[in-house]
C-alpha cells in the first residue's frame, strides 16, 4: 500500500454523492492500488445533516460548514449543483490548492473560463467527466483521445428524461403530458421538469461538448436553444411514416465561418445510429477528420452511472496528488467564431395545412425557390378537403429558412403551418 494520502471532501450527498461515498468505502483498496494514494473521506457536506441516510455513511463526517470542508481537504468532490454556492465553494477550494471534481455541467457553461483560470493559477486540477453525459466517457475522449485530430462535429443526445419521453410517445402512441408523468412517477424526470424538457440542461452540455471539441470558450448563453413540450403525439407519428426517429439532439458544428451549437428536437433517418437509442440512454457521434465518425453510448442517468465518471476523475486527480502532473488545461487557443440562430445550416421539415386545389403545391414550391431554398422531399395527404403536405428542404440558412415559413404563414392558400422540424441528413 502506498505511503501517499489524499484527504477527499465530498460536498452535497444525494443521490450522486451517496453512491460516490459508498464506493470510495467499498473500493478502497482498488481505488490506492489505482492512484498510487490512499483515499481517505474526511468530510460531507451538507445542509440537512439530520435527513436520514444509509448505513454506509458515518454521520460524524456530516457538516453544514462546506466553505471550511472545501478548504481543508486535497480533493474536492462538488455534487450541489447549480451555480450558487457551488461556484464559491470551487473557487475556494481551488484557491486552497485542492482539486476538484464535479458533475456541475450549469456552473461549467456558465463560470468554466473562472474555474479554469483559478485551477491553472492555483497548479491544481479540475476534472468533469460525469457533467455532461453520466458514465459515458465523452469528456475524455474529446479532452485526451481525440487530442490530436480535428474534430468536425459533436451530435447526441445527451438528456436522458427527454429521450425517455419521446419514446415513450412514439412506442405508446401517448401525448407528451402522459409520457411526462410516466418519467416522473419513475423519478426520470424532476417534480419540475423546465430544465429538461425546455433543452436548458442539454444546453449547458452542448457549451462543454462545443469548447472540448473545438478549443474554443462556448457558454450555454451561445446555445441556440428548442425544447419539446410542443412535440404532440400526431408529430411522433408523422415522423414514423416518414421515416424518421424525432430526438432531442444536442448539435455542435464546425463550419468555415465559425462553430455553430443547438438544441432542438430533430428528425433523424431510422438508420442513423442515435435514431436506435432508447430510454433514458444517452449516445453522442463524434466526427473528426482523421478517426472519422465514432460512437460512445450508456447510462446518462442515475446514482450508480455517475458515480463512475466521478470517480474516474477522482482516481485521476488523486494520482496527480500523490506522484505529480495535472489534468489538461482548458484549450481555448482556436478562438473561433460562435454563429448566431440565424447562421445555423440545417434542413427543416415543414408540414403545412393547405387548400386542396389546383396550384397549391406549385405556390409553395416557388416561396421556397424564392428564398434560395431546394426542397429533398414533398409528402401530400388530403385531410377533409384540404392537404397535409409535408416538405423536407436541402441544408440552408436557418435564417433563410425561417423567412421562408413566416412567407408561408402569410400566404392566403396556406390554412396552418402543423410543424417545423429539423432534420438530421447525415
Amino acid at each position: 500500500m502506498s505511503q501517499h494520502e489524499v484527504r477527499v471532501a465530498v460536498l452535497g450527498a444525494g443521490t450522486v454523492g451517496s453512491q460516490v461515498i459508498r464506493l470510495l468505502g467499498e473500493r478502497a483498496e482498488d481505488f490506492a492500488q489505482r492512484s498510487g494514494a490512499r483515499l481517505t473521506l474526511v468530510g460531507i457536506g451538507d445542509r440537512k445533516v439530520d435527513a436520514p441516510r444509509p448505513d454506509y455513511i458515518d454521520r460524524s463526517l456530516l457538516t453544514t460548514d462546506l466553505t471550511a470542508l472545501a478548504t481543508s481537504a486535497d480533493l474536492v468532490v462538488e455534487l450541489i449543483g447549480g451555480i450558487e454556492p457551488a461556484r464559491t465553494l470551487v473557487l475556494a477550494a481551488l484557491n486552497s490548492g485542492a482539486s476538484v471534481v464535479t458533475a456541475n455541467k450549469a456552473l461549467l457553461a456558465t463560470h468554466g473560463p473562472e474555474l479554469f483560470e483559478a485551477a491553472a493559477a492555483a497548479d491544481t486540477d479540475l476534472y468533469y467527466e460525469a457533467a455532461v453525459a453520466g458514465a459515458v466517457p465523452i469528456v475524455y475522449a474529446l479532452r485526451e483521445s481525440l487530442a490530436g485530430d480535428t474534430v468536425t462535429r459533436v451530435l447526441g443526445i445527451v438528456n436522458g428524461t427527454t429521450n425517455f419521453i419521446l419514446d415513450e410517445m412514439a412506442t405508446k402512441g401517448v401525448g407528451f403530458d402522459e409520457a411526462l408523468a410516466t418519467a416522473q412517477q419513475l423519478g426520470y424526470a424532476e417534480a419540475d421538469p423546465t430544465a429538461d424538457v425546455d433543452g436548458l440542461d442539454a444546453a449547458a452540455k452542448a457549451a462543454l461538448l462545443a469548447s472540448l471539441a473545438f478549443h474554443t470558450r462556448v457558454s450555454i448563453a451561445d446555445v441556440s436553444v428548442e425544447g419539446v413540450r410542443a412535440i404532440t403525439a400526431a408529430d411522433i407519428a408523422q415522423a414514423a411514416e416518414s421515416g424518421y426517429a424525432l430526438k432531442l439532439l444536442a448539435i455542435c458544428d464546425r463550419l468555415d465561418d465559425g462553430v455553430s451549437v443547438r438544441v432542438r428536437p430533430t428528425l433523424l433517418p431510422l438508420s442513423h445510429p442515435l435514431a436506435s437509442v432508447h430510454g433514458v440512454f444517452n449516445a453522442v457521434v463524434v466526427e473528426a477528420e482523421a478517426a472519422g465518425r465514432l460512437m460512445f453510448y450508456g447510462r446518462g442517468a442515475g446514482g450508480s452511472a455517475a458515480a463512475s465518471a466521478v470517480l474516474s476523475d477522482v482516481v485521476a486527480a488523486a494520482s496527480h496528488k500523490a506522484h505529480g502532473g495535472h489534468a489538461p488545461r482548458e484549450s481555448a487557443y482556436a478562438a473561433l467564431r460562435v454563429l448566431g440562430p440565424e447562421e445555423v445550416r440545417t434542413a427543416l421539415s415543414v408540414r403545412l395545412k393547405v387548400a386542396d386545389e389546383v396550384g397549391v403545391l406549385a405556390g409553395v414550391a416557388g416561396v421556397f425557390a424564392g428564398n434560395g431554398i431546394s426542397i429533398e422531399s414533398v409528402r401530400q395527404s388530403p385531410a377533409n378537403g384540404d392537404s397535409t403536405i409535408t416538405i423536407v428542404s436541402h441544408v440552408a440558412r436557418l435564417g433563410d429558412l425561417m423567412r421562408t415559413v413566416e412567407e408561408l404563414r402569410a400566404s392566403a392558400s396556406v390554412h396552418e403551418i402543423l410543424s417545423v422540424t429539423a432534420v438530421e441528413t447525415h
